[in-house]
C-alpha cells in the first residue's frame, strides 16, 4: 500500500494551514508519495508568483519535494483518468474543473494507494478512490 498526497496537503504543509501531525497521524506507516501531477502544480505556483522572496521560497520548497517518490503518468493512469472523467460527466458534473484531481485519483486507482486531501469534495464519489482527509 501507499498514500498519494493530493497538491493541497503540500500547500497546506508549506503554508501552515495543514498541521504536520495531523497529516502524519493519518498516514500512518503507509509510504508517501508526490504525483508528477502536483509537482506541475506547485511548479506553476513558482512561475507565476510576482513576489522575489516568495518565489524563491516556494521554488526551494519544490526542490525538496522533488526528492521525494515520484509517482509518473501511465498508460494505465490514462485509462483510469478517462474512466473517472466519464463517470464525472454522467454524474452530471464537468470533469474540466476538475482535471488534475482527477489525474491524481486515477494514480491512487492505478496503484491502489489511498489520496489525501484538504479537499474532500473535489473528490466526492469517484468510484474505487480512497480518500482520506485531514
Amino acid at each position: 500500500m501507499g498514500m498519494i498526497f493530493d497538491t493541497s496537503i503540500w500547500v497546506g504543509l508549506a503554508s501552515g494551514q495543514v498541521a504536520s501531525e495531523a497529516v502524519v497521524r493519518a498516514a500512518g506507516e503507509e509510504p508517501v508519495y508526490i504525483s508528477a501531477i502536483s509537482l506541475g502544480e506547485l511548479s506553476f505556483g513558482v512561475e507565476s508568483c510576482a513576489d522575489p522572496g516568495l518565489r524563491i521560497q516556494r521554488m526551494r520548497y519544490l526542490r525538496t519535494l522533488e526528492q521525494k517518490p515520484v509517482l509518473d503518468v501511465t498508460a494505465q493512469t490514462s485509462t483510469a483518468f478517462g474512466i473517472l472523467a466519464a463517470y464525472r460527466k454522467q454524474s452530471g458534473r464537468s470533469p474540466l474543473t476538475r482535471v488534475n484531481d482527477l489525474w491524481l485519483a486515477a494514480q491512487a486507482i492505478e496503484n491502489d494507494y489511498a489520496l489525501m486531501t484538504a479537499n474532500a469534495k473535489d473528490f466526492e464519489g469517484l468510484p474505487g478512490v480512497r480518500v482520506v482527509c485531514v
